[in-house]
């Protein structure tokens, strides 16, 4: 299929719902726990029950995915996200907000999985990284303009409104794939949805040695950039005393890295393969986050030394994330459903685990949050270079770029 702008709006917006529902509501954290008559560190754990969500759910829709068609469990998912976002808006205690966000990751992560797999199905091999990095300039410029969005609405019409607008994006979003988004893979009744055949279809995708890395990779990628969403609403305002307003500009400058990497990532496959940029991202990222670990050891981070740290960090993420997905995708067609579903599930796991140690450990300090960021890197770099050294895995020789 030849690229189309449109559509490719479309899939990135599916792909950017989620992490717009995370962003958004995070200048908010201090005037919700005030009126939900609770602390930061208790509303920044819907945070991490989004996250469960979000691998559960990706757990669930894959195989309907790969049974159904692409756009009906889409649209399904979708319009249960504006249910949940609306009850969101009325919640009064925190255990509920906890709860329903849950729920709204379950409906937000059909669009992240759907998204992957009809980038799989209607696309050749090797323009899959340079698609899915376009996707990427579209899911990080989600993280820019999030919080701005976020804080003016929390201005103009308090916290609750930021869950409405959440609700009407997600039916926005239920036209835009009916009017530009093709069926990319018709319904396969071949496809059970018993318990003991899907959970022998995961177990098919796991025994895939490039998949198994690659996910773990991407996962690890992943927890990193959580670690610093959980840290930051604490960290910048409250240790580094940054307004509502300060906090938007410095999230969305620090999520600037991920757009400029992606698209630099782009270009570079005309003079790396997909491997190659892989490997090569990973060690420039495990050296730059044993020098934040450092520095935030030391005591020497100063707010603009993090944030640039940080916008260097999330560049290598740039890289990491699509060139990781896509080797881990490469080898499914058939069932491409459950294969984006089990690696969106393995980097919302280790999202979820990582962001909980940040909002569990949470004091003000730095440490809480750069620590996980440090481990999640060198877990991912450490991984990469034991496949090379012992020859464990074809999953990193003749792939296409």
């Amino acid at each position: 299929m030849k690229p189309n702008v449109l559509s490719l709006l479309t899939l990135g917006l599916l792909m950017a719902l989620a992490p717009f529902s995370i962003d958004t509501y995070l200048a908010a954290f201090p005037v919700m726990a005030q009126q939900l008559h609770t602390t930061v560190s208790a509303v920044a754990y819907s945070l991490t029950s989004f996250f469960l969500g979000l691998a559960v759910g990706q757990l669930l829709c894959g195989p309907l995915l790969d049974r159904f068609g692409r756009k009906k469990p889409l649209m399904a998912g979708l319009f249960l996200y504006s249910l949940a976002a609306v009850a969101c808006a009325y919640v009064t205690e925190v255990h509920w907000l906890i709860g329903l966000r849950f729920v709204l990751a379950v409906g937000g992560c059909v669009g992240m999985v759907a998204s992957r797999a009809m980038v799989r199905d209607l696309y050749q091999p090797q323009e899959i990284a340079g698609i899915l990095s376009t996707l990427l300039l579209i899911l990080g410029i989600s993280p820019i303009l999030a919080p701005t969005v976020g804080r003016l609405i929390l201005e103009l019409a308090g916290w609750r409104a930021i869950f409405l607008s959440m609700a009407l994006l997600s039916i926005s979003l239920i036209v835009l794939v009916v009017r530009t988004l093709p069926e990319s893979k018709p319904a396969d009744a071949s496809i059970s949805l018993r318990p003991r055949q899907i959970l022998n279809e995961y177990i098919q995708v796991l025994s895939s040695s490039a998949f198994s890395v690659h996910a773990l990779v991407a996962g690890l990628a992943s927890a990193g950039l959580f670690s610093f969403i959980a840290g930051s609403p604490q960290l910048l305002m409250d240790t580094y005393h940054f307004s509502q307003a300060d906090f938007s500009y410095a999230f969305g400058f620090s999520a600037g890295g991920l757009v400029l990497g992606s698209q630099i990532n782009r270009f570079a496959h005309q003079w790396k393969t997909t491997p190659e940029l892989l490997r090569i991202a990973g060690r420039l990222q495990a050296g730059l986050a044993l020098l934040l670990g450092l520095l935030g050891i030391l005591d020497l981070l100063t707010a603009t030394l993090l944030l640039l740290l940080v916008f260097s960090y999330l560049l290598f993420h740039g890289f990491i994330n699509p060139n990781a997905t896509t080797l881990a995708l490469l080898p499914f067609r058939q069932n491409a459903g459950s294969a984006s579903a089990l690696a969106g599930c393995v980097q919302m796991i280790l999202g979820a685990s990582f962001s909980a140690l940040v909002s569990y450990f949470s004091n003000g300090s730095l440490l809480p949050m750069i620590i996980p960021m440090v481990l999640a890197s060198w877990s991912g770099f450490g991984l990469q270079q034991l496949v090379v050294q012992n020859h464990a895995s074809k999953a990193l020789e003749g792939l296409p770029t």
